[in-house]
């Protein structure tokens, strides 16, 4: 098997919240909208990000279970340049319906982030690295920590 990852799907208890936030909130346009199934939307190079409704998914992986599925045990995260831009997502994400977990702080890898969920509960870090960059072809850099580098220096 290949080191990659082509599509992250998500569980998602209630798509037509989700649609709202990521559509109506964030402004974002879907790959592919299946109503009351799930939505698509390219999020880089190669990778799609997969909105499932928990119901089909719990049975898209067994059918016979009457398990539904939820999120869980990890972050979607989403790089910016600036501590400036980390406050601007999470007010938007907030904006959108969201819930801020965590407030843009200073962090202890030394850039600066912080926290929120979706209306199901997706929680996506929103992040300010000094030390790794994205590149313009999607390649992410992970460089070394800079823990010394004040905040208002980053950029």
């Amino acid at each position: 098997m290949r080191q990659q990852v082509h599509f992250i799907t998500v569980a998602t208890a209630d798509l037509p919240a989700a649609r709202r936030f990521y559509l109506d909130g964030l402004g974002w346009r879907p790959t592919l909208d299946v109503p009351d199934e799930i939505i698509f939307f390219q999020i880089g190079p190669g990778l799609m990000l997969g909105l499932f409704d928990a119901d089909a998914f719990g049975r898209d992986i067994d059918p016979a279970a009457a398990v539904v599925t939820r999120p869980g045990g990890f972050t979607l995260a989403h790089n910016v340049p600036t501590p400036d831009d980390v406050d601007r997502v999470l007010a938007e994400a907030r904006a959108a319906g969201g819930t801020v977990l965590r407030p843009g702080q200073r962090a202890e890898f030394g850039g600066y982030h912080g926290h929120f969920a979706d209306p199901n509960g997706t929680v996506w870090e929103v992040a300010c690295n000094p030390g790794w960059r994205v590149e313009p072809d999607g390649t992410v850099v992970l460089g070394p920590v800079a823990p010394d580098i004040p905040v208002d220096q980053i950029n």
